[in-house]
């Protein structure tokens, strides 16, 4: 068959991994489409995507538009004449580009399809308990993360995994998946299997400040699966109430024991150098967590200077 023309479309670093993959097995990489340039830190400089970055380096081409069904864009294309094309967190496709070339447009997600289509299927795979998720290629169709299944497999997921540790699993073996695809593309024998729509399906929502906040009145697993699910980023967050004080606070790590007490919902313990969180089924032990306008801290260090009163709690 014709040699694979790939256009990789991706931002964060964890697009990098699969690009890199995809560079070191020798494909042919005609150009990158990743995110414009954004303003970032106190100065507002203008910060690159970690693709980006790492597409400069290789000297490969860049494209960074701001509408995709643009006849610029579609100019782009019609000059890199690409005949596949690979998506790793991206955004979603107009139909003009991602049938544009003769092999289609596959996309890398961070679950087993059809389970936790949508933005953030680590973090939701960890604050639902899941045990196993896993990576899948599927072909782009008119909706996300809905097209045929090319390749999947499946990962587990250990009790001390966060979604920090879940990601570059994930990652790296979404980039070996994504080597055995395009192998498969170019063998000509791609089987594909539709997705299974009346599963029990579950959904990886956008993370936002609503969905994010820790509810104490859940158990103690699922409050520590939350926190898990949400370290390093974007942190899961609650309210603590301390005197006539009410702070946000972030919350980065935690452990958890189970135990019966009479104790209410949040109130705050200390002991031997532990801040311990009442739940209706046991304690959460915070590891380390961040007060306004103060870095994150381990516990054991925040305890040396920051006073709780005796009806601390969180809310």
């Amino acid at each position: 068959m014709t040699p694979l023309r790939i256009l990789f479309m991706g931002t964060p670093e964890f697009a990098v991994t699969i690009l890199d993959k995809i560079i070191q097995e020798n494909y042919t990489v005609v150009g990158v489409v990743t995110a414009p340039d954004k303003p970032a830190g106190r100065g507002q400089k203008l910060r690159k995507s970690a693709v980006k970055l790492f597409a400069e380096e290789k000297d490969i081409e860049v494209l960074q538009p701001t509408n995709l069904k643009s006849d610029d864009f579609q100019e782009d294309l019609n000059r890199l004449q690409p005949n596949l094309n690979i998506v790793v967190a991206f955004r979603m496709l107009p139909k003009k580009v991602w049938n544009f070339p003769t092999h289609g447009t596959f996309n890398l997600h961070a679950s087993l399809l059809p389970q936790y289509r949508g933005a953030a299927p680590i973090n939701w795979a960890i604050i639902n308990g899941e045990t196993t998720t896993g990576v899948t290629t599927f072909f782009i169709d008119e909706k996300i993360d809905t097209g045929s299944v090319i390749l999947s497999k499946e990962l587990d997921i250990d009790e001390k995994d966060n979604a920090g540790t879940l990601h570059d699993k994930l990652m790296h073996e979404g980039a070996n998946l994504v080597v055995e695809t395009l192998q498969i593309i170019e063998s000509g024998n791609v089987e594909l299997k539709k997705q299974n729509e009346s599963a029990d399906l579950k959904t990886a929502y956008k993370l936002v400040n609503e969905n994010t906040k820790i509810d104490w009145t859940k158990s103690t697993k699922e409050i520590y699966n939350h926190i898990r699910g949400l370290s390093p980023y974007p942190v899961a967050w609650t309210q603590l109430e301390n005197g006539e004080e009410v702070l946000r606070c972030k919350i980065q790590q935690a452990g958890y024991t189970l135990e019966k007490h009479n104790l209410e919902l949040g109130k705050i313990s200390l002991l031997e150098k532990q801040l311990l969180v009442a739940t209706k089924d046991g304690f959460i032990k915070i590891e380390e967590l961040q007060l306004p306008g103060k870095r994150k801290m381990k516990t054991k260090d925040l305890l040396n200077g920051y006073q709780f009163t005796e009806n601390a709690k969180m809310l």
